[in-house]
């Protein structure tokens, strides 16, 4: 046996059993003229290897991992060229995992956790995309004609533990899958803030920037006067090499603020430029040198020149809140960024380090409430992820941790919106719209916020009206996750319109390979669309995603006001013969 690194390319067919059963011979052929044609010499040309094929799919090798990117993008656009003319039920698209690690060598074979890796990031990408490792991020992330997306933590079945997972989209590949129009710029001054570069020598710093740039965007978003873009989106564009003006175009904002952070010992530096992107000028620029412990200061300054410089007025309150600020202790702070950053990984073991951090900033600073509200916002992850041990212990604590952050602080959106889920949750509709009220009356820009209203709206009975708080969320973070489409489709599949449900499903599916719940609704759908055959395609699906999956577990848990929408759910797939 030999062993040895290798970059491991592994892709396979997405949907090749519809494929082959809507057309089996046909599939077979143009998959193997693909296979001829585009892929097999591309391998060749970028110096990789085919180890083996399977039945819808290969595994390659390659020396070099930015070879095999190289190769996977041109493989990516070759096939969306030759996708172009195709109806789009018999197109064969590829889903490609690539990762960097140790391979065992056997009679030509790989074998490895890193051919495991490679198989499952295969397995959660995207047709016409391709997911990569950090290990492989880090050879490609500087090179202007690859575009990297930081997915975060994600975790892979039977992986021990969590794997960082980044999306390449190859360029101008989606352009040509999907041509939709940029946002129309709002009424009032719009604006995006670019993550702040790290400059520190410490790429452990990363944090620290991330968490000023978050800041500045949560400070921002409480001026009624200014539409800011969400942090899932501005962050959309980290590590990057974009014009500010194509950024500025895709979130539909005139504004664009950029710059830097250099944190050396309780010194810091922040540079900060803000740009009209119609022109490309320069309206503001500046630079602060601090000591560490005058950093909320300096925050409170950034947001104070831009809202100058933009003519924007303030109310009283928005001026009150601008000024005050949550806690003076930089130590609490940074273990509170920390936790933020690790809550918002969504694994189960960075929930669990998000908690112990959050205690951590507590401890530091038993006054500042966007620790508690974190508590309380962890516990019901685990909560509603079916994580914690004793459920209903979960939901009294984060009802405890969500009361007393908005006990300490009652104008910080955050606290109200965990106590806003915590209450829905516990099926207090009316206690839960109320807070999403005064949350968004705090900050009209938090586009999770929205979110949130939109979610109680619609176990409430007011679909119509959660459409509408949906579509603010996504006019406010156009990346928004795919979790928003689910959300979508179940107000659609609330008012009956099941095509437009069916719809928004499946770009999540597409999205999240491993959904289960879109599937269970999507099934839902068919069936009362009368689409036997696709509802017991979409269950068979579900339960190879999921095998433990209970309809009646779900029942329990969903928070509908009325037990008469859950039934509809069941209704749908009683009419296909399911579950």
């Amino acid at each position: 046996m030999e062993r040895r690194l290798a970059a491991i390319f592994a892709a396979d067919v997405a949907g090749y059993s519809r494929l082959v059963g809507v057309d089996e011979e046909g599939t077979l052929e143009r998959f193997l003229a693909h296979r001829r044609e585009l892929i097999d010499p591309k391998i060749a040309e970028h110096q990789g290897r085919i180890v083996k094929t399977t039945g819808d799919g290969f595994l390659a090798e390659f020396a070099s991992p930015v070879r095999a990117v190289r190769c996977a993008i041109e493989v990516q656009q070759g096939m969306a060229d030759r996708n172009a003319d195709e109806p789009q039920d018999r197109r064969i698209e590829f889903r490609i995992g690539i990762n960097l690690g140790d391979v065992v060598v056997e009679e030509g074979d790989i074998y490895g956790d890193g051919v495991n890796v490679a198989a499952r990031l295969e397995g959660i990408a995207e047709p016409g995309t391709l997911y990569i490792s950090r290990a492989v991020r880090d050879f490609v992330h500087d090179r202007p004609d690859i575009v990297v997306e930081d997915l975060g933590d994600q975790s892979l079945k039977n992986i021990a533990t969590a794997v960082h997972v980044y999306r390449i989209a190859p360029l101008g590949l989606s352009a040509r899958i999907s041509k939709t129009e940029p946002p129309v710029l709002p009424d009032k001054p719009s604006i995006a803030v670019l993550p702040f570069m790290n400059m520190s020598s410490d790429i452990e710093q990363e944090f620290f920037s991330d968490g000023i740039t978050e800041d500045l965007i949560t400070d921002l978003s409480k001026v009624s006067g200014l539409f800011v873009i969400a942090r899932n989106s501005s962050f959309a564009y980290k590590g990057r090499s974009a014009k500010v003006q194509d950024i500025a175009h895709d979130l539909g904002v005139r504004f664009v603020l950029e710059g830097s952070i250099r944190k050396v010992g309780n010194r810091v530096r922040i540079t900060a430029q803000l740009i009209d992107a119609t022109n490309g000028g320069h309206l503001w620029a500046e630079r602060f040198d601090r000591d560490l412990t005058d950093i909320f200061e300096t925050q409170d300054e950034v947001v104070e020149k831009i809202v100058n410089v933009l003519a924007v007025r303030l109310t009283r309150k928005e001026g009150e809140r601008l000024t005050r600020r949550a806690t003076s202790n930089v130590q609490a702070y940074e273990f509170w960024l920390r936790a933020r950053q690790m809550l918002g990984r969504g694994t189960r073991e960075a929930v669990e380090q998000a908690k112990a951090l959050h205690r951590r900033a507590i401890e530091i600073d038993s006054r500042f409430a966007a620790p508690h509200a974190g508590l309380s916002l962890a516990g019901i992850s685990e909560y509603s992820s079916g994580w914690a041990t004793d459920p209903a212990q979960a939901l009294d604590d984060a009802e405890r941790w969500a009361r007393r952050a908005v006990e300490l602080d009652a104008q910080e959106p955050v606290c109200r919106m965990a106590l806003a889920s915590v209450l829905l949750w516990r099926r207090d509709h009316a206690g839960a719209l109320a807070e999403c009220r005064e949350m968004i009356a705090i900050d009209p820009n938090f586009a999770q916020g929205h979110t949130a209203m939109g979610l109680a709206l619609t176990y409430a009975g007011q679909a119509a009206e959660a459409l509408e708080e949906f579509a603010m969320a996504m006019r406010l973070d156009p990346h928004y996750p795919p979790i928003a489409l689910h959300f979508v489709a179940q107000a659609h599949f609330a008012l009956g319109d099941y095509e437009a449900a069916a719809e928004h499903l499946l770009k999540r599916i597409t999205r999240t390979p491993g959904t289960d719940a879109s599937r269970m609704l999507l099934a839902a759908c068919y069936g009362h669309l009368g689409r036997i055959d696709g509802a017991r395609e979409v269950w068979a699906e579900l339960l190879k995603v999921n095998p433990d999956f209970s309809l009646a577990q779900r029942e329990r848990v969903l928070p509908y006001r009325d037990a008469r929408d859950f039934q509809r759910i069941v209704e749908g797939l009683r009419k296909a013969g399911l579950p």
